[in-house]
């Protein structure tokens, strides 16, 4: 869920970098390597400038995770060896020059010494076809909307077909994390995309900054989920007031965290014309988390012993995030539960299992956070419940984020309990997290795949929401 990538992000990220120089005349430029991460590669771009007096300032890339100008802390050329020290994240990279256009190279982090060669030369620009191109057969304006009860203004877009004098209309919600209008990652534009075809469907869609983010206000860092449902609920309330928008065909569509979000709003708002859950959850946070690192890790190759010990561990620790009131005695008892486990493991296992006293900071950190600790101890089925308008359900059976087998039922169960008799569940064969055709649904896999949306997934959505508002 929260892109976090609630755990995996961060535990990615922080397997992920590179350097390099030289003579400051030679040294300069862009080198390129990959880290091999479950059984896939992760690409790093490290890029040096050197001053007149030599010394070297640098930069570090991840474009398989979207992440661009990563800090290099310092960065040394001394003789033919290279040095880097990569606070940001937690890390240090040890090179040789070997030629003109080689460097070969150790990084060191969170324990661990993974081999990495560069080359000098930027990685190709991955490919996004599905992006659309300007100009657009529709009008799009800019557009700020009031949250008054939280006193911050939310910027975004709005895509309003042409010739239409009264278009149905939905809110896009974005997934967690710090998200854009777009909802960019790892160089897609899931939400782009999506308003793009249901623009061009006959549909007015409505894309927002998170608050915080892009030309957004607000703090995204204090925010939870609940703070994000009142954002939403200012946007469908501008919707249903536009000029040009038929205010009794608007709708919610949430992906992720945004389907949590959309179902909260739509609960305290039955005229909500429809409601769709893309990679939606119907359990407690606790018990997502638990299964989501299950699938990962599983799929990562962590063995099964390890891998029973970990969730164990992590099951402790969101209970106690989840349910223990006093924020320091939650980030005391977790930190505690970490040592305890480690103290009964060797050093290979707790290797294996990542377990290192950086992700002790890391897991500390992120549970005591107040998005982190309200979703853990939220159920959404109690929402889903009371939703009685059409709903759409999509989740991936390629998920790994939010696993089909466990969430599909659940919303099936909440919305019979709720009586409604207006909703469509349905797998996606071989869709991953963010709807694209996947191989693994690995985290890592997300930005190496040229496909943001499957068309099958756009269709679906579509073709249901024309059905729903005729």
């Amino acid at each position: 869920m929260r892109k976090h990538l609630l755990f995996l992000l961060i535990t990615l990220l922080t397997a992920a970098t590179c350097y390099a120089q030289q003579p400051a005349q030679t040294i300069a430029g862009s080198w390129n390597g990959s880290l091999a991460i479950g059984g896939t590669k992760l690409r790093l771009v490290f890029n040096i400038t050197a001053n007149p007096d030599g010394s070297l300032i640098a930069t570090m890339d991840s474009p398989d995770q979207g992440a661009k100008g990563i800090p290099v802390t310092t960065a040394k050329l001394v003789q033919d060896s290279l040095y880097l020290d990569i606070k940001a994240i937690g890390g240090s990279y040890a090179g040789k020059v070997t030629g003109p256009e080689t460097i070969d190279g150790h990084l060191k982090q969170a324990g661990q010494t993974m081999h990495i060669p560069l080359t000098k030369g930027e990685v190709a620009e991955v490919k996004r076809p599905q992006h659309p191109v300007k100009p657009y057969p529709y009008q799009e304006t800019e557009v700020t909307i009031e949250n008054k009860a939280a006193g911050i203004t939310l910027a975004g877009t709005l895509t309003i077909p042409k010739g239409k004098t009264k278009a149905p209309a939905v809110v896009l919600l974005t997934g967690s994390g710090p998200q854009d209008r777009d909802q960019t990652i790892l160089g897609h534009k899931p939400f782009l995309v999506l308003a793009d075809y249901l623009t061009r469907q006959g549909f007015a869609v409505l894309r927002l900054d998170d608050r915080g983010v892009g030309k957004s206000g607000g703090n995204f860092a204090t925010a939870t989920t609940e703070d994000f449902a009142s954002d939403a609920a200012a946007a469908f309330a501008y919707l249903k007031n536009f000029e040009g928008i038929d205010g009794k065909k608007v709708g919610l569509l949430g992906h992720s965290e945004g389907a949590l979000v959309a179902a909260k709003v739509a609960a305290k708002h039955p005229e909500t014309a429809f409601v769709v859950l893309l990679a939606g959850s119907a359990v407690p946070g606790t018990e997502l988390l638990l299964a989501q690192n299950e699938a990962l890790f599983k799929t990562a190759g962590m063995p099964e012993p390890q891998l029973q010990k970990y969730l164990q561990l992590r099951k402790a620790q969101f209970t106690v995030a989840a349910t223990e009131p006093d924020i320091f005695k939650a980030s005391q008892t977790i930190k505690q539960l970490e040592q305890e486990a480690k103290a009964k493991l060797t050093v290979e296992e707790q290797k294996q299992m990542g377990l290192t006293p950086q992700s002790e900071q890391t897991i500390v950190a992120q549970l005591s956070s107040p998005w982190m600790r309200y979703f853990l101890g939220y159920n959404p089925a109690l929402t889903l419940q009371k939703l009685k308008m059409p709903v759409l359900a999509l989740n991936g059976t390629k998920d790994l984020q939010v696993p089909y087998q466990q969430n599909l039922p659940a919303t099936e169960k909440a919305l019979k309990a709720a009586g409604n008799k207006k909703y469509t569940i349905k797998e996606m064969p071989n869709l991953n997290h963010h709807f694209q055709t996947a191989s693994t649904g690995m985290v890592n896999e997300y930005g190496k795949l040229e496909e943001t949306i499957a068309p099958t997934a756009l269709e679906t959505i579509s073709s249901w929401m024309k059905g729903v508002i005729k």
